[in-house]
């Protein structure tokens, strides 16, 4: 397995992915709940199909953990409370907030996880850009969210409320994670504390900055 910078990189990644998979097993979980609840069968079916390709996700990642010799577990445990933590603080009311949950917290991790990408080793970058390339995903949430909100002054402006909470609880998680583990800044190739600060300052600002960007796409106040 090597020593050294090679294996403590290699422990990175493992942690990273562990991250990745909790975070796909969640969305799954969350989107196979929502679907019960969709107002149309249309909706349900819609919402359906991104249950199963956010469970396709986490076998991708699973079977990468495997491949590296890591129990896929015990990758994901150390994570479990970050996300858990988010979707405990972040209950929606109705159907319409957890089609906004949706929409918010998976452009977020997407943002997350491809900026991140560009540090790991071309066979990880590859499964990265796979998992959290723009597969319409989005688009389809995007959409189903304008319809909603098109002539409803009430509901959009719960859910501009709505979407503020979202992110900035999903930008607390993110940040008690890098805090806790220290992962991302060794993938950000950052070595000292002030380097890796900088380096994760930037990134939450551009996360950010991509959410205020889709809630104006809804017409909404970020």
């Amino acid at each position: 397995m090597g020593s050294g910078p090679e294996q403590e990189h290699r422990q990175f990644v493992i942690d990273f992915y562990g991250a990745m998979a909790y975070g796909e097993l969640s969305a799954f979980e969350r989107f196979s709940a929502d679907a019960r609840f969709s107002p149309t069968l249309h909706d349900r079916i819609t919402i359906g199909k991104l249950a199963a390709e956010e469970f396709a996700h986490f076998e991708l990642v699973s079977a990468e953990l495997a491949d590296l010799g890591a129990d896929v577990e015990a990758a994901m445990e150390p994570f479990q409370a970050f996300v858990d933590a988010f979707h405990e603080r972040t209950r929606p009311a109705d159907w319409y907030e957890a089609l906004m949950k949706a929409y918010v917290s998976d452009a977020v991790s997407g943002d997350f996880y491809r900026a991140v990408a560009v540090s790991l080793d071309p066979p990880s970058r590859a499964l990265v850009s796979r998992i959290k390339a723009d597969t319409g995903q989005a688009e389809v949430l995007r959409v189903r969210l304008a319809q909603a909100l098109s002539g409803d002054a009430r509901l959009a402006s719960r859910l501009a409320l709505w979407g503020r909470r979202l992110v900035g609880e999903a930008l607390t998680q993110a940040q008690r994670v890098t805090f806790e583990h220290q992962f991302l800044g060794a993938l950000l190739r950052r070595t000292d504390p002030a380097s890796r600060k900088a380096a994760t300052d930037a990134l939450f600002a551009r996360l950010t900055g991509n959410h205020s960007r889709r809630m104006n796409d809804l017409g909404l106040t970020a």
